[in-house]
């Protein structure tokens, strides 16, 4: 531990709430859901003051639509959920992408699909976030694997939605929002609202989900119009997520085997890899957008690629498709995954 830092003990919800408030987040609406709720109840007692609203909706759907609303009132705003409730809530994700609303939507993962184990952690929307509302969508994703990470991340996130005028995602699980660890919370650059909110004077701003002209104009009709609407619109998030673009790596000059983990996973491997030098380990914290030379060019020199995860390959896909070779994959346990069991999978490769 730097003596030189200062630590604080926290949580991650804690930690996650620290963040956004020091990111100038103002507004929160959200419901209930375990392993999330806790985010929701911290906010609550911070709404005591003036300079924080909380609104409790009826629902995940009412509740990304309130953050929605505010957003576009000119409020950062965030809400945070767990699996069920982010699937409800990804109509109201393709409506901000499609109106340039910057917000924040934490996903603390459990064990899926439906009601499915939710004290149990998981890692089952990682595709998602990519692919969960209709049509065609791209957001920044990011996942911390600890508490102090929880608090620098939250911070980027929102920067990240300032930016590319858009959903950004954090993705944690029931571990991270589960621990409590020490913590050295140092400054981030914070972006300010670069979009002017709605004011009563507002009468010309139009906003919907229909397909518009750059000016504005919604046309439905010309498929031109739409291909260069979505083309702009991935444009400003790809080069957005491109300057954050995060990520680490530990290699091992005698390894012939690199593993990719993230989240709560990589502690693991981060003891692994340290401990045995067969094993080199790279660490994506921006999992979308990839960042697809970053991959090639640390992935090109290891014979064997193994994606670590607690789903069933969503991520290992994704490195396939860009590699273009055999990925191997290991699913981790959601409720023990310990380590003696990791390193008995990865040696039997």
């Amino acid at each position: 531990m730097n003596n030189s830092k200062k630590y604080t003990k926290l949580s991650g919800p804690e930690a996650l709430v620290k963040g956004a408030k020091d990111a100038g987040a103002e507004f929160y609406a959200g419901y209930p859901i375990t392993p999330s709720s806790e985010i929701m109840h911290l906010w609550s007692q911070e709404s005591t003051t003036k300079d924080y609203d909380f609104v409790q909706m009826e629902d995940e759907i009412a509740s990304i639509h309130a953050v929605l609303g505010a957003s576009l009132a000119g409020k950062k705003s965030f809400t945070a959920t767990s699996g069920p409730g982010f699937s409800l809530m990804q109509e109201g994700l393709g409506t901000a992408f499609a109106m340039q609303a910057p917000l924040v939507v934490m996903n603390a993962q459990r064990q899926g699909p439906s009601t499915g184990m939710p004290t149990i952690a998981g890692q089952g929307e990682i595709l998602q976030t990519q692919y969960g509302t209709h049509g065609d969508y791209t957001s920044i994703v990011f996942y911390p694997n600890s508490v102090e990470e929880m608090y620098k991340y939250t911070i980027e996130a929102f920067n990240a939605s300032e930016e590319s005028l858009s959903p950004s995602i954090i993705l944690a699980d029931a571990y991270l929002t589960n621990l409590q660890e020490y913590a050295s919370l140092e400054n981030e650059e914070v972006k300010n609202r670069g979009k002017q909110g709605l004011t009563k004077t507002d009468y010309d701003r139009h906003f919907t989900g229909l397909t518009s002209k750059e000016d504005g104009e919604v046309d439905t009709i010309n498929p031109e119009v739409y291909k260069e609407w979505i083309d702009r619109r991935r444009k400003k998030v790809l080069e957005v997520g491109d300057r954050y673009y995060f990520y680490e790596t530990k290699e091992n000059t005698k390894a012939d085997t690199l593993i990719i983990s993230y989240g709560i996973t990589s502690r693991i491997v981060e003891e692994i890899v340290e401990e045995d030098n067969s094993f080199s380990h790279f660490r994506p914290i921006t999992l979308f957008p990839i960042k697809e030379n970053v991959v090639r060019n640390i992935a090109k020199r290891y014979k064997n690629i193994v994606v670590l995860e607690m789903n069933e390959g969503q991520y290992t896909k994704e490195i396939q498709n860009i590699l273009k070779r055999d990925i191997k994959h290991i699913r981790v346990s959601n409720a023990n995954p310990l380590r003696k069991d990791i390193l008995k999978e990865l040696k039997s490769l």
